[in-house]
């Protein structure tokens, strides 16, 4: 890696893998936030860093987001990506798959359906794994997430964060990212539709040790009330298409529309993590206000995307 001004024990991070939120410890998150705002300020910054890699983008789920960001993030570091596109572990072993994309590529992006699946990708590639999503996480759009709530508001400490929808992986992403930096977050879903128990007790014991708060709650209004951030994301997943109905009933009452984005802050934002069901967990309204930031977020896949990176390629 070229030498810069930026010190080599701050570009470089602990973890092999980010296969969850966890693997980054909070001080390397913070530095990953500072490197991204100044390859966002400054991207020829780094612009041959990763000269001569190149890395494997293995993609079970569509993508835009993920895909072009993560595409265009190598490409402006100097690198080269090879994308795939179905079922891993399918045609041979997952095992095999591993042990053949770590003998050519320096890195593995991996957008999957299953958690197992990014856990058994790590285990056997002796090059980093990175999940761009799984069912139980969403770490690179966290990243992003609280990246965009730090360029607005200059930091997280002391904020209140409300999640309005389903308690899925970009709910639990968020909840271990934003509570550790000092936010406080309410996250509000339908009865049975709630965040993992196991890791709103991880959040849990995050947000004592950073002095924020944890709250999961089944009223929308109270996540909200207050809130500096009001966040959601789509009522059903991809995997989970045949529920579609069955979630729009129970979820009808916790759609982020003008009445309940008022609850919030007069200077609060609106995030979402695309794509957005128009309609259904947001109104027109909420999404194209001025105080919708959901394509800056999107712009920040990128930035976050490459300093995550620089901090585990070699």
């Amino acid at each position: 890696m070229q030498s810069t001004a930026f010190a080599e024990p701050l570009l470089k991070a602990a973890a092999r893998d980010v296969t969850s939120d966890l693997d980054l410890s909070t001080d390397e998150v913070t530095c990953l936030l500072d490197l991204a705002g100044q390859l966002k300020a400054d991207p020829a910054r780094y612009a041959q860093a990763l000269a001569g890699r190149s890395l494997s983008l293995l993609f079970e789920k569509p993508s835009l987001r993920t895909r072009v960001t993560f595409d265009l993030a190598i490409q402006q570091l100097g690198g080269h990506s090879v994308y795939t596109h179905g079922p891993i572990g399918e045609r041979e072993p997952l095992k095999d798959v591993a042990r053949n994309l770590d003998r050519w590529t320096q890195g593995i992006v991996a957008r999957v359906f299953s958690q197992n699946t990014i856990l058994e990708l790590a285990h056997w590639s002796s090059v980093p794994v990175i999940n761009a999503l799984s069912d139980m996480y969403h770490p690179c759009q966290a990243l992003a997430d609280v990246m965009t709530i730090r360029e607005r508001f200059g930091t997280l400490r002391g904020l209140k964060v409300a999640f309005v929808g389903d308690g899925n992986n970009v709910a639990h992403s968020l909840m271990l990212s934003a509570v550790r930096l000092g936010a406080s977050l309410a996250v509000a879903t339908p009865v049975g539709f709630g965040p993992n128990p196991e890791i709103v007790s991880q959040a849990e014991g995050l947000a004592a040790a950073s002095g924020a708060s944890l709250l999961v709650t089944n009223d929308p209004a109270e996540a909200v009330s207050g809130a500096h951030v009001v966040y959601t994301d789509v009522w059903t997943s991809m995997g989970s298409e045949s529920e579609a109905e069955r979630r729009r009933m129970a979820f009808s009452k916790y759609q982020v529309s003008q009445s309940l984005f008022a609850l919030a802050r007069p200077d609060a934002i609106f995030m979402h993590c695309l794509p957005a069901h128009r309609g259904e967990e947001v109104t027109d309204e909420v999404i194209e206000s001025p105080r919708s930031l959901v394509f800056d977020q999107a712009e920040n896949r990128l930035h976050a995307q490459k300093a995550l990176l620089l901090m585990l390629v070699d």
